[in-house]
């Protein structure tokens, strides 16, 4: 009978290898996710790290529930959160107009001149997943889009965030988003 005094000890080459491969799974998996999960760089430190949505016509200070019921608001306000020290915030509001969204976002802190791409992406801040609906950029701190869905349409595809992108050409850095709870 063989001994196995040299080497790997006890176990057989195969343990030693199965062992490795886990331990490096979870190290490789834990990397990647602090380092590369957060890729668009949510501001968690920032002062409204938990924007809200407010209820259009409310008294001051009301916030909306995250699930309200279905149909009960035509019009919602969308706290929208620097992100990646931008100092970009403002408000995005959504209103349904003859069965279609009107989105109109307006920003404080963008850069004058610079056209900012805007979305509604599925997900929510700050790991927005694909673009849904693509919106007027950001011109000058302002934009107006008609989307030609209803609000249901809108409620029925949550989560969704809507997103400030730096620039055309820096459309991968983020400098505002916010979650719609319609």
């Amino acid at each position: 009978m063989a001994e196995y005094s040299e080497g790997y000890g006890k176990r057989p080459l195969w343990q030693w290898v199965l062992l490795y491969v886990v331990i490096g799974g979870l190290v490789y998996g834990l990397i990647y996710y602090f380092l590369m999960g957060n890729k668009g760089g949510y501001n968690y430190g920032s002062a409204n790290s938990n924007p809200t949505t407010t209820m259009q016509g409310a008294p001051s200070g009301a916030v909306a529930s995250p699930s309200p019921s279905v149909g009960s608001m035509n019009k919602v306000t969308v706290d929208l959160a620097a992100e990646n020290g931008s100092g970009e915030t403002g408000t995005a509001t959504l209103e349904q107009q003859n069965g279609k969204v009107v989105v109109t976002i307006a920003l404080t802190g963008s850069k004058s001149g610079v056209a900012q791409p805007a979305h509604i992406h599925l997900g929510a801040c700050p790991g927005v997943g694909a673009v849904k609906y693509p919106l007027t950029p950001v011109v000058n701190g302002s934009s107006v889009t008609t989307l030609a869905v209803p609000m249901d349409d809108l409620k029925a595809n949550l989560p969704l965030a809507l997103n400030v992108h730096k620039s055309a050409s820096e459309v991968s850095v983020y400098t505002a988003c916010g979650p719609l709870a319609l």
